[in-house]
């Protein structure tokens, strides 16, 4: 008799553990403090878009590289984004991308896309909390902080 694979496997949650440092995010700030560890001199030469996964209690559990684009864009696929989201459990997500050109205004396919990303994973109980613009030299602006969310 073939033995078959499952589709799927449960995996009990419960005592998961991981050495991800648990930082709590309290403000744009500290999101900006934390995602741009993520950031190396490739900041000024391509656009990458990340999101940062953090539980109820806002404190860290997680990230992920969703795309990396050129200099002047970057594709998300918001599917991809929920299943991150849901495989850590995450309470809530800031969504992170630069800009190489060094101008931290938003554009308003990266509002649009924000508004969507929230739309989407508010079905799922989970919150965009805000969406992060960084540039080189410490420049950032939240999304949140400027009335966008």
């Amino acid at each position: 008799m073939k033995k078959t694979t499952p589709m799927f496997e449960i995996r009990k949650v419960a005592n998961f553990q991981t050495e991800f440092p648990q930082v709590q995010i309290k403000t744009s700030k500290d999101a900006y403090d934390f995602i741009s560890q993520f950031y190396g001199d490739d900041i000024e030469a391509y656009e990458s878009f990340f999101i940062l996964l953090l539980n109820f209690a806002n404190k860290t559990i997680g990230y992920a590289k969703i795309s990396q684009g050129g200099i002047s864009g970057t594709v998300v696929d918001g599917k991809i984004v929920a299943k991150y989201a849901v495989e850590a459990l995450a309470s809530g997500v800031i969504l992170a991308h630069n800009h190489p050109s060094g101008n931290t205004q938003p554009s308003q396919a990266d509002i649009d896309l924000t508004k969507k990303m929230r739309e989407g994973l508010k079905n799922l109980d989970i919150q965009v909390l805000d969406h992060i613009i960084l540039c080189a030299e410490g420049k950032y602006l939240s999304l949140a902080d400027e009335g966008h969310l």
